[in-house]
């Protein structure tokens, strides 16, 4: 069995969280950088052979002031990512050493992952080829006709919002970003790109609890939403880790039928 990559893209403007003096990935949550807390469930996976940190170029003195003692502990590989997201993936996926044949991308913004989730997709990733966390759309969807108008309603049978980790063969994902200039609309995540050459991708069950950070009032969600999964609001000592004495929760999951999900 190959190794596991992680690519954490944290090289965004953050142009919508509404704070000049910091971008999102590096606002404190419960005491945490965000883009630290949205590593933790690969920290102890047992796959992971190497986790690349992308960096916007204008933030690395800053970084290497704040993080640079955190990223040595934690054998990170930080690197200067690219003007778009895309970029930035493409020169993270040049770093990755040949033992890896499974690549992870996760949002730097999503700080409350659960080490069960990623453990999940991971599998289904390396089962399947491609896999992404996702959960169902649960609201009426309209449309605007760009006036402010609605045109139609969408039906939301069948429609997913999509999360991350992202996880692919390294093969299918060095192909796909080799042809993402091809043609079409601009990516707007891994998957499409997958898509794109032709694999299609599993859908595994994710969590309204894996929130991206956008704003500045997602980080008080966030920090509700950790301190329900840890316990302490209820009084309950934290969950124990899950790569600890215990077995996973994820261990125990049915493995997934892509027809289920796709049909034949």
């Amino acid at each position: 069995m190959g190794r596991l990559a992680v690519i954490l893209p944290a090289a965004g403007r953050s142009t919508r969280f509404g704070d000049p003096s910091q971008k999102k990935v590096y606002a404190e949550l419960d005491g945490r950088a965000v883009w630290l807390r949205a590593l933790d469930p690969f920290l102890t996976h047992g796959e992971v052979e190497q986790i690349i940190v992308a960096i916007s170029p204008e933030d690395r003195e800053m970084f290497d002031r704040r993080y640079r003692d955190k990223a040595a502990f934690l054998n990170l590989d930080v690197i200067e990512g690219g003007e778009e997201r895309a970029d930035t993936v493409a020169r993270a996926l040049g770093r990755i050493p040949p033992a890896c044949d499974l690549v992870a991308i996760h949002d730097a913004a999503r700080p409350c992952l659960t080490g069960e989730l990623a453990a999940a997709v991971i599998a289904a990733g390396r089962e399947h080829g491609a896999a992404l966390l996702a959960i169902p759309v649960r609201d009426t969807i309209k449309r605007d006709g760009g006036d402010g108008l609605t045109t139609e309603t969408v039906p939301r049978d069948g429609l997913y919002l999509a999360q991350t980790p992202q996880v692919f063969r390294r093969d299918w994902l060095e192909a796909a970003y080799a042809r993402r200039d091809v043609g079409g609309p601009a990516a707007t995540d891994d998957a499409q790109l997958v898509e794109a050459i032709g694999h299609r991708c599993v859908l595994v069950p994710g969590s309204a609890y894996n929130i991206k950070i956008t704003a500045q009032e997602d980080l008080k969600l966030a920090a509700a939403l950790l301190e329900i999964q840890s316990g302490r609001d209820r009084g309950r000592d934290p969950s124990p880790h899950p790569f600890e004495d215990e077995p996973p929760a994820w261990a125990e999951l049915p493995k997934i039928d892509p027809n289920r999900l796709f049909g034949p």
